[in-house]
């Protein structure tokens, strides 16, 4: 795993996406197209916008996957990944390939049908994420690290549904839905390239568990240390409580 450490959320998504993009126009030239697993979230705002300006990449030929969807969420509340997506990705890049999980449908033909599409072919690269309790896409404590399922049905627990009323996505913790559809952990794994971007404070807990502290269903993102090619971008704040040692071995 490689620790990258920024000033600020802005530089951070900056670097994180002059890097994704290397990543994307390097998959295109080899081999026609890439494939991409998006993550959703304040802590990809500063990401998404700087990748989808940056020139060079020809976004007719990415195929696009995501992590998550609320069960039973329609497409026009504010707090939808697919609007998210829609707004923040899809439709400034132009992009035409790419699946969006439909929390309205039936969560079992969903996570049947787009897991199907998904592993048709390998994806080159995954952006992800670390929730505040250490939730990898919507794998909360305790994720399941064993199915090879590539889509799960999940319970979300209090800290992760606080966090989206924190983040200002629902006005109150009865807004949130109780399940969702996530990729599972191992699918995620799958991906040849692995790209984690956390900033904030309020991830500082989860970062230091996940990136110093055991492997464990516990603190769900602390697996990405076992896959042989993830790049993890921080800034100061979320770096904050990481001992000397990490901050040492940073770039």
């Amino acid at each position: 795993m490689q620790t990258k450490i920024h000033q600020n959320s802005s530089e951070l998504g900056r670097a994180a996406a002059v890097d994704a993009a290397a990543v994307l126009r390097e998959a295109i030239a080899k081999q026609g197209k890439a494939r991409i697993i998006a993550a959703t979230g304040a802590s990809q705002f500063s990401f998404l916008k700087e990748l989808t300006a940056l020139p060079g990449i020809n976004w007719q030929q990415v195929e696009m996957f995501h992590l998550d969807e609320y069960v039973g969420l329609p497409v026009t509340h504010g707090a939808s990944f697919r609007k998210y997506l829609l707004e923040r990705f899809i439709r400034p890049t132009g992009l035409t390939n790419y699946h969006l999980i439909d929390g309205e449908r039936d969560p079992v033909a969903v996570c049947r049908e787009t897991g199907a599409a998904l592993n048709a072919a390998p994806v080159d690269v995954a952006f992800v994420g670390i929730g505040e309790n250490g939730h990898l896409a919507f794998n909360d404590p305790p994720a399941d690290f064993t199915t090879e399922e590539p889509y799960l049905i999940v319970n979300l627990d209090v800290d992760c549904r606080r966090q989206q009323v924190g983040e200002g996505w629902f006005k109150d913790l009865a807004e949130v839905p109780q399940q969702a559809i996530s990729m599972s952990i191992r699918q995620i794994l799958k991906s040849r390239k692995i790209f984690c971007i956390v900033p904030d404070q309020r991830k500082a807990a989860a970062v230091k568990a996940c990136l110093e502290g055991e492997i464990t269903p516990t603190a769900p993102a602390s697996i990405l240390r076992t896959h042989p090619d993830v790049t993890v971008y921080l800034d100061k704040d979320s770096a904050s409580l990481l001992d000397r040692q990490t901050m040492a071995r940073a770039l």
